[in-house]
Protein backbone atom coordinates (compact mmCIF):
# COMPACT_ATOMS: atom_id res chain seq x y z
CA UNK A 1 0.00 0.00 0.00
CA UNK A 2 1.33 3.46 -0.91
CA UNK A 3 2.11 5.43 2.25
CA UNK A 4 0.20 8.64 2.89
CA UNK A 5 2.75 11.47 2.51
CA UNK A 6 0.74 13.62 4.93
CA UNK A 7 0.51 10.93 7.62
CA UNK A 8 2.76 11.46 10.64
CA UNK A 9 3.85 8.38 12.57
CA UNK A 10 3.53 9.22 16.28
CA UNK A 11 4.50 5.92 17.83
CA UNK A 12 4.34 2.23 17.11
CA UNK A 13 0.89 1.44 15.73
CA UNK A 14 -0.33 5.06 15.82
CA UNK A 15 -0.72 7.36 12.80
CA UNK A 16 -1.98 10.95 12.68
CA UNK A 17 -3.44 12.31 9.44
CA UNK A 18 -3.80 16.10 9.74
CA UNK A 19 -6.94 17.74 8.44
CA UNK A 20 -6.89 20.40 5.74
CA UNK A 21 -7.41 22.99 8.46
CA UNK A 22 -4.39 21.82 10.46
CA UNK A 23 -2.26 21.68 7.32
CA UNK A 24 -3.23 25.26 6.53
CA UNK A 25 -2.33 26.27 10.09
CA UNK A 26 1.09 24.64 9.73
CA UNK A 27 1.63 26.54 6.47
CA UNK A 28 0.78 29.79 8.23
CA UNK A 29 3.34 28.99 10.94
CA UNK A 30 6.02 28.35 8.32
CA UNK A 31 5.20 31.66 6.63
CA UNK A 32 5.32 33.55 9.93
CA UNK A 33 8.72 32.05 10.68
CA UNK A 34 10.09 34.01 7.75
CA UNK A 35 9.15 37.22 9.55
CA UNK A 36 11.51 36.93 12.47
CA UNK A 37 11.11 39.05 15.62
CA UNK A 38 13.71 38.49 18.33
CA UNK A 39 12.29 38.19 21.85
CA UNK A 40 13.95 40.29 24.54
CA UNK A 41 15.19 37.23 26.43
CA UNK A 42 16.90 35.96 23.24
CA UNK A 43 19.17 38.99 22.82
CA UNK A 44 22.80 38.03 23.60
CA UNK A 45 24.40 39.71 26.58
CA UNK A 46 27.25 41.13 24.50
CA UNK A 47 24.71 43.04 22.37
CA UNK A 48 22.90 44.40 25.41
CA UNK A 49 26.23 45.45 26.90
CA UNK A 50 27.25 47.23 23.69
CA UNK A 51 23.99 49.17 23.60
CA UNK A 52 24.42 50.11 27.27
CA UNK A 53 28.09 51.09 26.84
CA UNK A 54 28.81 54.22 28.93
CA UNK A 55 30.76 55.93 26.13
CA UNK A 56 27.75 56.08 23.80
CA UNK A 57 26.62 59.71 23.38
CA UNK A 58 23.41 60.73 25.11
CA UNK A 59 22.08 61.99 21.78
CA UNK A 60 22.34 58.42 20.47
CA UNK A 61 20.71 56.90 23.55
CA UNK A 62 17.73 59.21 23.13
CA UNK A 63 17.00 57.51 19.81
CA UNK A 64 17.17 53.94 21.15
CA UNK A 65 13.47 53.67 22.05
CA UNK A 66 12.51 54.10 18.39
CA UNK A 67 15.52 52.58 16.65
CA UNK A 68 15.62 49.48 18.91
CA UNK A 69 19.31 48.72 18.33
CA UNK A 70 19.50 45.60 20.51
CA UNK A 71 16.56 43.94 18.75
CA UNK A 72 17.68 44.75 15.22
CA UNK A 73 21.31 43.72 15.80
CA UNK A 74 20.17 40.45 17.36
CA UNK A 75 17.96 39.82 14.32
CA UNK A 76 20.92 40.53 12.04
CA UNK A 77 23.05 37.98 13.90
CA UNK A 78 26.15 40.12 14.39
CA UNK A 79 28.52 38.38 16.78
CA UNK A 80 31.91 38.49 18.46
CA UNK A 81 34.82 38.43 16.03
CA UNK A 82 32.81 39.47 12.98
CA UNK A 83 34.07 41.78 10.27
CA UNK A 84 31.24 44.19 9.48
CA UNK A 85 30.79 47.22 7.24
CA UNK A 86 28.49 50.03 8.28
CA UNK A 87 27.69 51.29 4.79
CA UNK A 88 26.89 55.03 4.73
CA UNK A 89 27.12 55.34 8.52
CA UNK A 90 26.19 59.00 8.88
CA UNK A 91 27.25 60.11 12.35
CA UNK A 92 27.97 56.54 13.40
CA UNK A 93 24.92 55.62 15.48
CA UNK A 94 25.35 51.93 14.67
CA UNK A 95 29.13 52.07 14.15
CA UNK A 96 29.64 52.95 17.80
CA UNK A 97 27.53 49.97 18.88
CA UNK A 98 28.99 47.50 16.40
CA UNK A 99 32.55 48.07 17.58
CA UNK A 100 31.63 46.86 21.05
CA UNK A 101 29.51 43.98 19.73
CA UNK A 102 32.29 42.46 17.60
CA UNK A 103 34.96 43.04 20.26
CA UNK A 104 38.72 43.17 19.96
CA UNK A 105 38.89 40.22 17.57
CA UNK A 106 36.36 41.78 15.20
CA UNK A 107 36.51 44.89 13.08
CA UNK A 108 34.12 47.57 11.86
CA UNK A 109 34.56 49.40 8.58
CA UNK A 110 32.64 52.68 8.43
CA UNK A 111 32.34 52.98 4.66
CA UNK A 112 31.12 56.31 3.30
CA UNK A 113 30.23 57.58 -0.15
CA UNK A 114 31.67 60.92 -1.30
CA UNK A 115 29.21 63.54 -2.44
CA UNK A 116 29.25 63.74 -6.27
CA UNK A 117 30.84 66.96 -7.51
CA UNK A 118 27.63 67.84 -9.34
CA UNK A 119 25.40 67.36 -6.27
CA UNK A 120 23.76 70.33 -4.58
CA UNK A 121 25.19 71.25 -1.18
CA UNK A 122 22.34 69.75 0.82
CA UNK A 123 22.36 68.49 4.40
CA UNK A 124 21.01 65.05 3.49
CA UNK A 125 23.89 64.38 1.10
CA UNK A 126 26.49 65.64 3.56
CA UNK A 127 25.14 63.37 6.30
CA UNK A 128 25.33 60.31 4.07
CA UNK A 129 28.91 61.02 3.01
CA UNK A 130 30.20 62.06 6.43
CA UNK A 131 32.84 60.16 8.37
CA UNK A 132 31.36 59.28 11.77
CA UNK A 133 32.85 60.32 15.08
CA UNK A 134 34.31 57.00 16.20
CA UNK A 135 34.70 57.73 19.91
CA UNK A 136 37.02 55.45 21.86
CA UNK A 137 36.77 52.37 19.61
CA UNK A 138 40.13 51.20 18.32
CA UNK A 139 38.69 48.50 16.05
CA UNK A 140 37.03 50.88 13.55
CA UNK A 141 38.44 51.96 10.20
CA UNK A 142 36.81 54.80 8.28
CA UNK A 143 36.89 54.44 4.48
CA UNK A 144 35.59 56.67 1.69
CA UNK A 145 34.79 54.84 -1.53
CA UNK A 146 36.44 55.93 -4.78
CA UNK A 147 35.55 55.52 -8.44
CA UNK A 148 37.08 52.46 -10.06
CA UNK A 149 37.65 51.22 -13.58
CA UNK A 150 36.43 47.74 -14.47
CA UNK A 151 37.32 45.64 -17.52
CA UNK A 152 34.71 45.95 -20.25
CA UNK A 153 35.63 43.53 -23.05
CA UNK A 154 32.10 43.93 -24.41
CA UNK A 155 33.16 47.33 -25.72
CA UNK A 156 35.54 45.70 -28.20
CA UNK A 157 34.52 46.27 -31.78
CA UNK A 158 35.74 43.97 -34.55
CA UNK A 159 36.38 47.02 -36.71
CA UNK A 160 39.06 48.27 -34.33
CA UNK A 161 42.61 48.38 -35.63
CA UNK A 162 43.83 44.79 -35.21
CA UNK A 163 47.41 46.03 -34.99
CA UNK A 164 46.77 48.27 -32.02
CA UNK A 165 46.69 47.36 -28.36
CA UNK A 166 43.52 48.47 -26.58
CA UNK A 167 42.36 48.25 -23.02
CA UNK A 168 38.59 48.32 -22.68
CA UNK A 169 37.12 49.47 -19.40
CA UNK A 170 34.20 51.32 -17.90
CA UNK A 171 34.38 53.73 -14.99
CA UNK A 172 31.97 53.26 -12.10
CA UNK A 173 30.96 55.77 -9.46
CA UNK A 174 32.16 55.29 -5.88
CA UNK A 175 28.81 53.93 -4.70
CA UNK A 176 28.93 51.34 -7.50
CA UNK A 177 32.45 50.34 -6.43
CA UNK A 178 31.99 49.06 -2.89
CA UNK A 179 35.11 47.33 -1.59
CA UNK A 180 36.48 46.45 1.84
CA UNK A 181 40.02 45.58 2.99
CA UNK A 182 38.99 41.99 3.75
CA UNK A 183 36.02 39.66 3.11
CA UNK A 184 33.13 40.64 5.33
CA UNK A 185 30.74 38.67 7.53
CA UNK A 186 28.10 41.39 7.29
CA UNK A 187 27.24 44.60 5.47
CA UNK A 188 24.73 46.87 7.18
CA UNK A 189 22.93 49.86 5.69
CA UNK A 190 20.25 51.70 7.66
CA UNK A 191 17.83 54.25 6.16
CA UNK A 192 20.12 54.77 3.17
CA UNK A 193 19.19 52.32 0.44
CA UNK A 194 16.43 54.55 -0.95
CA UNK A 195 18.92 57.43 -1.38
CA UNK A 196 20.92 55.43 -3.89
CA UNK A 197 18.07 55.85 -6.38
CA UNK A 198 18.35 59.65 -6.35
CA UNK A 199 20.23 62.34 -8.26
CA UNK A 200 22.19 63.33 -5.15
CA UNK A 201 24.14 60.10 -5.57
CA UNK A 202 24.38 60.31 -9.34
CA UNK A 203 21.56 57.84 -10.08
CA UNK A 204 23.83 54.77 -9.79
CA UNK A 205 23.18 51.47 -11.50
CA UNK A 206 21.61 49.48 -8.65
CA UNK A 207 22.62 46.18 -10.23
CA UNK A 208 26.25 47.29 -9.97
CA UNK A 209 25.75 48.56 -6.41
CA UNK A 210 24.23 45.32 -5.17
CA UNK A 211 26.65 43.11 -7.09
CA UNK A 212 29.58 44.95 -5.47
CA UNK A 213 28.04 44.38 -2.04
CA UNK A 214 27.66 40.68 -2.84
CA UNK A 215 31.31 40.39 -3.92
CA UNK A 216 32.54 42.03 -0.70
CA UNK A 217 30.94 39.39 1.52
CA UNK A 218 32.27 35.99 2.47
CA UNK A 219 30.20 33.08 1.15
CA UNK A 220 27.31 32.92 3.59
CA UNK A 221 27.85 36.56 4.58
CA UNK A 222 24.82 38.69 5.39
CA UNK A 223 23.45 41.97 4.02
CA UNK A 224 21.05 43.90 6.27
CA UNK A 225 18.84 46.61 4.76
CA UNK A 226 16.71 48.81 7.02
CA UNK A 227 14.73 51.62 5.41
CA UNK A 228 11.58 53.74 5.45
CA UNK A 229 8.65 51.89 3.89
CA UNK A 230 6.73 53.39 0.98
CA UNK A 231 3.23 52.47 -0.17
CA UNK A 232 2.86 48.94 -1.49
CA UNK A 233 3.46 48.77 -5.21
CA UNK A 234 5.15 52.18 -5.41
CA UNK A 235 8.58 50.81 -6.34
CA UNK A 236 11.21 53.57 -6.24
CA UNK A 237 8.71 56.37 -6.96
CA UNK A 238 9.04 58.08 -3.56
CA UNK A 239 12.78 57.80 -2.96
CA UNK A 240 13.49 61.49 -3.66
CA UNK A 241 10.24 63.13 -2.53
CA UNK A 242 9.39 61.19 0.64
CA UNK A 243 12.71 59.36 1.23
CA UNK A 244 10.91 56.02 1.18
CA UNK A 245 11.04 52.87 -0.92
CA UNK A 246 8.72 49.91 -1.42
CA UNK A 247 10.04 46.84 0.41
CA UNK A 248 9.31 44.63 -2.60
CA UNK A 249 11.47 46.88 -4.79
CA UNK A 250 14.41 46.31 -2.46
CA UNK A 251 13.86 42.55 -2.39
CA UNK A 252 13.71 42.44 -6.19
CA UNK A 253 16.86 44.50 -6.72
CA UNK A 254 18.95 42.68 -4.12
CA UNK A 255 17.95 39.15 -5.13
CA UNK A 256 18.48 40.01 -8.82
CA UNK A 257 22.12 40.67 -7.90
CA UNK A 258 22.49 37.10 -6.61
CA UNK A 259 21.55 37.38 -2.91
CA UNK A 260 19.23 34.94 -1.17
CA UNK A 261 16.40 36.48 0.82
CA UNK A 262 16.54 35.09 4.37
CA UNK A 263 14.02 36.86 6.60
CA UNK A 264 12.15 40.05 7.43
CA UNK A 265 11.67 41.44 10.94
CA UNK A 266 8.65 43.50 11.92
CA UNK A 267 10.30 45.01 14.98
CA UNK A 268 10.42 48.50 13.38
CA UNK A 269 7.03 48.35 11.67
CA UNK A 270 4.42 50.99 12.53
CA UNK A 271 0.76 50.83 11.54
CA UNK A 272 0.40 54.53 12.42
CA UNK A 273 2.49 55.67 9.45
CA UNK A 274 0.30 56.35 6.36
CA UNK A 275 3.38 56.38 4.05
CA UNK A 276 2.44 59.84 2.74
CA UNK A 277 4.72 62.05 4.88
CA UNK A 278 8.40 62.76 4.36
CA UNK A 279 10.35 60.24 6.40
CA UNK A 280 12.71 62.91 7.75
CA UNK A 281 9.78 64.79 9.29
CA UNK A 282 8.76 61.84 11.48
CA UNK A 283 12.02 61.59 13.45
CA UNK A 284 12.59 57.83 13.81
CA UNK A 285 8.85 57.06 13.95
CA UNK A 286 8.32 55.90 10.39
CA UNK A 287 7.16 52.47 9.33
CA UNK A 288 10.47 50.74 8.59
CA UNK A 289 11.28 47.36 7.13
CA UNK A 290 14.27 45.28 8.19
CA UNK A 291 15.52 42.72 5.69
CA UNK A 292 18.19 40.03 5.87
CA UNK A 293 19.85 38.68 2.73
CA UNK A 294 22.68 36.19 2.37
CA UNK A 295 25.42 35.55 -0.15
CA UNK A 296 25.04 31.93 -1.29
CA UNK A 297 27.63 29.48 -0.01
CA UNK A 298 28.51 28.51 -3.57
Amino acid sequence: MTPDPFALSLSRGMTFRPSKRSLAFCLILVTISLIDVVAADEIPTYILSAVAHPRRPETDRERDANRKPAEVIAFAGLKRGDKVADFMPGKGYFTKIFCNVVGDNGHVYAISVPKPASSPNTKSVEDKSATPSLGACANVTAITLQSRNYPAPKKYNSSDDPGGVYEYYESRMPVESFVAPEPLDMIWTAENYHDLHNKNFGLPNMQWVDTALLAALKPGGVLIVEDHAAANGSGARDTATLHRIDVEQVKKEVTNAGFEFVAESRVLRSADDPHTAKAHDLHDKTDRFLLKFRRPLQ
